[in-house]
């Protein structure tokens, strides 16, 4: 009865047709690196199992930035059932408000709005079959984030009739700075609050290596993210460094996992992937 009272109020859960697992990419505060690691998370679990099929959702609805990232523009077809189908790029097909709007027009909507918003590009995207679609969160802890935590199931079991039911997970980013890490906490807790299980934490930015005399510094400080991750007892899964490469190959749409995958800073995206690989087909 206690929880049928709880639920009062909030919207009826459901699934995401297609789509198996749901990894919700998130931070506390907007300039840490969020949409590049979401873009990069994404096609680091590409390369890392060729065999999953992986889906790319910007839920920013104020600021989209997948589709500078993924080099990708234009409107989305339509199916004859009204349905949006993915714009693809890199073999990822990914969905954006900044497909259905004019470049660099303001959105300026009030809440159920955002929500209403937020909907349509969960459940009327023709994602077809999908093994993982990562979304990239706007920053904060705001209508988004509650909306695509309340809205999509996060047990997923297969239901008699085949059709994929989506279980969802968070990875939180910051960077290793104080200011950053305050609201890590409060991401973090908001994800407990609604019972979305956290994969871990990437710390983005972790350090800077000078490219002329390779000294390494640590401009936003020294593992402060691993200090809070172990605080908040969730595990740091991956250290990204701030690089100039990962900085000109999101800015030109060659996202570094793709453009040279060969390099340290793809390999530090690999290594993350392939945990979030591991932990999911352990849930």
């Amino acid at each position: 009865r206690q929880r049928k009272l709880t639920a009062r109020g909030l919207p009826k859960q459901k699934p995401i047709p297609g789509v198996e697992k749901v990894v919700v990419v998130a931070s506390g505060k907007g300039g840490v690196g969020k949409s590049t690691t979401a873009v990069n998370l994404a096609l680091g679990m590409k390369h890392v199992k060729k065999s999953l099929t992986i889906g790319l959702l910007d839920a920013d609805v104020f600021g989209p930035s997948i589709p500078r990232l993924m080099n990708l523009n234009g409107n989305p077809r339509l199916t004859t059932d009204g349905l949006m189908v993915p714009l693809v790029n890199y073999e990822i097909p990914c969905m954006s408000m900044g497909f259905l709007i004019d470049d660099g027009a303001p959105i300026i909507w009030r809440g159920l709005m955002v929500m209403s918003a937020i909907q349509k590009l969960l459940y009327t995207v023709a994602w077809n079959k999908l093994d993982v679609l990562v979304i990239d969160m706007p920053p904060g802890t705001g209508d988004t984030q509650l909306s695509i935590s309340q809205l999509v199931p996060v047990t997923g079991k297969q239901s008699s009739t085949r059709v994929l039911i989506s279980d969802m997970s968070a990875v939180i980013v910051s960077t290793p700075q104080d200011i950053a890490l305050m609201d890590v906490r409060r991401g973090t807790e908001m994800f407990r609050k609604v019972n979305v299980p956290i994969l871990g934490l990437v710390q983005n930015m972790s350090s800077y290596q000078c490219p002329k005399c390779g000294h390494v510094s640590h401009i936003f400080g020294h593992d402060g993210a691993h200090a809070v991750a172990d605080e908040m007892k969730i595990e740091t899964i991956g250290d990204i460094p701030l690089t100039l490469r990962i900085r000109e190959t999101s800015d030109h749409g060659t996202p570094i996992t793709v453009l040279n995958p060969d390099s340290t800073e793809a390999e530090a995206y690999f290594q993350v992937a392939k945990k979030i690989i591991n932990k999911l087909a352990s849930t």
